[in-house]
């Protein structure tokens, strides 16, 4: 009984899984035929030969615009198909290139115009979709740069010629980085924020994901100066009010 059930469960398990293979296989099918796969890739990697950067941009844009109202499944046979192999051309690991495309598919879910996961909390919250979807892309920035480390420096997905050092260094690296640009985009850390400090820290958070020598010496030293002021002005607000 219990073989027949697990059988039948199975079945169940990948019916879903069949049916957006066959769908997406369609898709990618028109996109094969007519030529457009091949025109992107060689697109994405005439680009890449002068500067990475642009072609990673051009990879999430793609991904991202693929991605919208797409489930999970076939988002990554999607962008997989047709993104992750011009990434793999220009010498970008097979483990971080389909990491990157997929996120960025799945980043689809909130980045507007369409942000079904915005219009889902729309009916919930009683506010306008497009409204939440600018707020969640508002709130998830930090988001958007992480994947760009992932390929910048592999050891943070545990790929290449890695140590335990490099790969605790880029984790730390990427978790300051999150965090200063989240406090830039929100506009909160211990306290509200002020527009030098937010820009502060945007300043250093770029610096931190940026793949150019000192950028991460100067990266630290911004990020120290913010946390440090910003902590002095939180300590001396709490003085005031005290003798207030």
């Amino acid at each position: 009984h219990t073989m027949k059930m697990s059988l039948v469960d199975g079945a169940k398990q990948a019916l879903p899984v069949g049916v957006a293979c066959a769908v997406v296989g369609v898709i990618i099918g028109i996109l094969t035929l007519t030529g457009a796969a091949s025109s992107f890739a060689g697109f994405i990697l005439q680009v890449g030969e002068k500067s990475l950067f642009l072609s990673l941009v051009l990879t999430m844009l793609v991904c991202l615009v693929l991605g919208m109202g797409i489930p999970t499944i076939p988002n990554y046979i999607i962008t997989s198909a047709i993104a992750a192999p011009a990434l793999l051309k220009l010498g970008v690991p097979l483990i971080v290139s389909h990491m990157f495309v997929f996120y960025f598919g799945i980043m689809a879910d909130l980045t507007p115009p369409v942000a079904l996961a915005a219009f889902a909390a729309s009916s919930i919250a009683k506010e306008p979709p497009m409204k939440i979807g600018f707020k969640a892309v508002q709130v998830a920035i930090a988001g958007f740069v992480v994947p760009y480390m992932a390929v910048y420096d592999n050891a943070l997905m545990l790929q290449g010629e890695w140590t335990v050092l490099a790969v605790a260094y880029i984790v730390l690296k990427a978790v300051i980085s999150i965090a200063l640009w989240g406090a830039a985009a929100i506009g909160y850390l211990f306290a509200p924020l002020q527009w030098p400090e937010r820009f502060f820290a945007a300043a250093a958070a770029f610096l931190l994901v940026a793949a150019v020598p000192l950028t991460d010496e100067i990266g630290f030293a911004l990020a120290a100066v913010f946390l440090a002021w910003h902590v002095w002005r939180c300590r001396r607000a709490t003085r005031e009010q005290g003798v207030a």
